[in-house]
């Protein structure tokens, strides 16, 4: 038999269908539709400790003389690449603008780019070229929305920022005002409905301070902003998955069923990015359910083939 390969349809970017296991992983969130995600990490001076690159020497002799040294990542890259691999899932095009905020030099902002889930082991992030001296938040606030303005011109219905810090907010009077002007615009529906969260790491941040932002509400709108606070960095990946599947109210779970009708697999909790499950023989496609939306994916004619990406 000629061997057919079936192109993913959206929401998925990649199928692998092999002796019957299916492997489908999700390009985006289909519950949010439009959605433009972005992550600031803090570039403020006590972060600098964070960013450093551990070196690892095969002995005392090598580390002696300084050589021979393996480079290892620095606590905050694995974290920021596990949100990255994540938030794309969420994203309408899978690529997440990346920046630094509360830099020193001649800007505030350091933007890295436009970065992709699907690379995430190739990203380093070792911090901004200049640590700041103040965090203030309101100039990547208007970063973000500079940038929704331009991406609502392209296509982005929805948006949201996440905002990691270390410490005290030293503008929170500012930043209360610059979002009591933006609501508005966003109640007329001249820019994108947009949400910010908020993520504090270690024994620095203020929460009582991160309270008096986020518990702000909205005529017309409701809450703007969610935060959370974790102890160590380790744990800010998990948290932040946490807080955007609650700010965007996602899908609790979904089903998925084969091309006769039966349930194939339920899931009762968070959706994952990457769906694995068993079809029957003779199995031709398989349909996934999210809040009542049902999307079908065809399946290779022969499901014993290789891989095949997008």
């Amino acid at each position: 038999m000629t061997k057919v390969h079936e192109r993913p349809v959206e929401p998925f970017s990649d199928l692998h269908c092999e002796h019957g296991e299916v492997r489908a992983t999700l390009l985006h969130d289909p519950t949010v539709e439009g959605l433009d995600m972005a992550i600031y990490l803090d570039g403020s001076a006590s972060m600098s400790d964070e960013y450093e690159y551990q070196k690892k020497y095969k002995n005392l002799f090598d580390a002696f003389f300084g050589r021979n040294a393996q480079t290892l990542p620095n606590i905050v890259e694995p974290q920021v690449r596990w949100i990255l691999e994540y938030l794309a899932t969420k994203d309408r095009n899978g690529l997440l603008r990346v920046a630094y905020w509360a830099c020193g030099g001649v800007s505030p902002i350091e933007v890295i780019g436009e970065l992709s889930g699907k690379d995430v082991q190739s990203y380093q992030f070792p911090g901004p070229s200049r640590f700041g001296n103040s965090t203030n938040l309101q100039p990547a606030l208007q970063d973000y929305v500079n940038y929704m303005r331009g991406q609502a011109r392209l296509g982005a219905k929805r948006g949201c920022a996440v905002f990691v810090t270390d410490g005290v907010i030293h503008d929170a009077g500012k930043v209360k005002a610059y979002c009591n002007k933006l609501v508005p615009e966003m109640v007329q529906g001249s820019l994108p409905r947009l949400n910010f969260i908020l993520v504090g790491v270690g024994d620095g941040v203020d929460e009582e301070q991160m309270e008096d932002i986020c518990h702000e509400e909205y005529p017309g709108f409701g809450h703007l902003w969610c935060h959370r606070v974790a102890e160590e960095i380790s744990q800010m990946a998990e948290l932040v998955a946490v807080l955007v599947d609650e700010t965007m109210t996602v899908a609790s779970g979904g089903i998925i069923y084969d091309d006769k009708g039966k349930i194939l697999k339920r899931y009762e909790s968070r959706l994952p990015a990457i769906l694995e499950f068993r079809i029957p023989p003779g199995c031709k496609s398989f349909t996934l359910e999210i809040n009542n939306q049902r999307f079908t994916q065809p399946l290779p004619d022969d499901d014993d083939d290789d891989d095949h990406h997008r």
